[in-house]
């Protein structure tokens, strides 16, 4: 635990917010309330905190400044921050699916008596433990299943490579021994030749037909069996190379097994309840994990938390619409490379060169053609 982490107090009552932070400053050093309105977004990038509390009387309130940060902060998409926020009984029921949305990640029954002071300290303590965990660099299972599906395609490879060795080799085993026999040949008749007059008079054809005979065995023939005894140990190698790497083939195959178990998490954005649904169900047998968000805001948030492989993201949205959602999810780290296909219900110019600019990979158009999307769907998930 870093006792310098940055923590910011988002309140609206300065009495509450310093309440919170004489809690907090028991454990941390950096801790700053930001309780006026007119001064949230700023406080919030001065700072720039690793846990934000919430520590408003309302949970209507606390949910106001949250999308009023990822409306209007630039920097609140890109930066690793853990929420907590702090309720009171009426709502605990509503901030449990909120959190368990990943909409904020955990909360405190704090409101109207803390009964449990330790618990807000704790609470920061386990969030800066979960940020420092994701910020070791480790990668991610869907980045691990990239890397193995990448990994299984050195079978075929190395099949394909065995083979092309295998066929050059008996290539060139098949020339040496023609080689080997058209030279004999041609040897024995140049030999028969001189020695019955075919080109000059030969008067000792006996003894030419020796000399001819010890130049082939003694002469070619050594050299022919150092070109095969060059050429075996290829072969030999050729014949063992599946018995040497079996067993890294083996574990090849695990690693494609596992990989396959990893599925591509596809993030559908849009404010229609119904359009979610018709997405997912085309999706459906895709093989694919679908993640929902109704609005810019909730699709930056859920992909903070989640960086998803594919966003399908609708261009009319409530808060911020699509081309700048999409535009702030590539100015981020996590998000700078994810593929955006553009969900449109036209297909206007401007919209289509905005959403171009802004990143957008690709465009569908309402109402869906299934063969299309998945089509499309399915070879940006391959790349």
């Amino acid at each position: 635990m870093d006792p310098k982490a940055r923590i910011l107090i988002a309140t609206d009552n300065a009495t509450d917010g310093n309440l919170v932070r004489r809690l907090l400053s028991i454990e941390f050093d950096n801790v700053t309330v930001s309780a006026y309105a007119d001064r949230h977004l700023a406080d919030f990038e001065r700072s720039k905190p690793e846990v934000l509390v919430l520590a408003f009387d309302s949970l209507e309130k606390a949910e106001r400044y949250y999308l009023g940060l990822y409306r209007l902060s630039t920097v609140v998409h890109a930066l690793p921050h853990r929420t907590l926020i702090l309720c009171n009984q009426d709502d605990l029921k509503q901030v449990f699916e909120l959190c368990k949305k990943q909409h904020f990640d955990d909360y405190i029954l704090f409101w109207p008596m803390v009964h449990d002071t330790p618990r807000l300290p704790m609470a920061v303590i386990h969030a800066l433990r979960q940020m420092a965990e994701s910020a070791t660099g480790a990668p991610l299972a869907r980045e691990l299943a990239a890397q193995a599906r990448r990994i299984a395609e050195l079978e075929a490879l190395l099949a394909e490579h065995a083979a092309q060795g295998e066929r050059h080799l008996r290539s060139a085993n098949s020339s040496l021994q023609q080689a080997a026999s058209e030279m004999g040949a041609a040897l024995s008749g140049l030999s028969h030749r001189v020695a019955h007059g075919g080109f000059v008079e030969v008067r000792d054809a006996s003894g030419l037909e020796d000399e001819f005979e010890r130049f082939e065995k003694q002469e070619l023939g050594p050299r022919f069996a150092a070109l095969k005894a060059a050429v075996k140990p290829l072969d030999v190698w050729i014949d063992s190379l599946d018995h040497l790497i079996a067993p890294q083939l083996d574990a090849v195959r695990e690693l494609q097994a596992a990989a396959e178990r990893v599925c591509p998490l596809v993030l559908i954005v849009d404010d229609d309840p119904l359009q979610r649904e018709v997405l997912g169900q085309l999706l459906a047998d895709s093989k694919v994990e679908l993640m929902f968000g109704s609005s810019g805001t909730e699709a930056l948030r859920a992909a903070h938390r989640r960086p998803p492989d594919l966003v399908l993201m609708d261009v009319n949205l409530p808060d911020m619409d699509g081309i700048e959602t999409t535009r702030r999810l590539h100015d981020t780290d996590y998000g700078r490379h994810t593929p955006v296909i553009m969900i449109t219900g036209y297909s206007q110019k401007d919209v289509v060169v905005e959403s171009r600019r802004a990143g957008a990979v690709d465009f569908v158009v309402k109402p869906y053609d299934r063969a299309v999307l998945l089509d499309k769907v399915n070879a940006f998930l391959r790349r």
